[in-house]
């Protein structure tokens, strides 16, 4: 997926760090967004018998600590692509 992305010249990250926050403290160890698209997308990749609530969870937490709007949760382990894609909106 890293490598479409950049053969189409889209502007993200991957693999970006999310520092952690605490009460004005910053925790050691950072989370890792897979895909990140400054201040527009959020991507997190599965690839998962079934999307769980812990995998939801986990992306509404990286919207919530970049302030991203928009996420989209995709489970590759599916027989069609469109119903591994889940979009959220925090």
């Amino acid at each position: 997926m890293e490598a479409e992305l950049k053969l189409q010249g889209m502007d993200f990250k991957a693999q970006e760090p999310l520092p952690i926050e605490y009460k004005g403290n910053q925790i050691d160890e950072d989370l890792k967004i897979d895909f990140y698209f400054p201040g527009q997308l959020v991507v997190e990749v599965k690839a998962v018998e079934r999307v769980l609530p812990i995998h939801k969870a986990q992306l509404l937490t990286y919207l919530q600590l970049s302030k991203t709007r928009v996420g989209l949760l995709i489970n590759f382990n599916v027989p069609v692509l469109k119903d591994g894609i889940q979009r959220m909106v925090r």
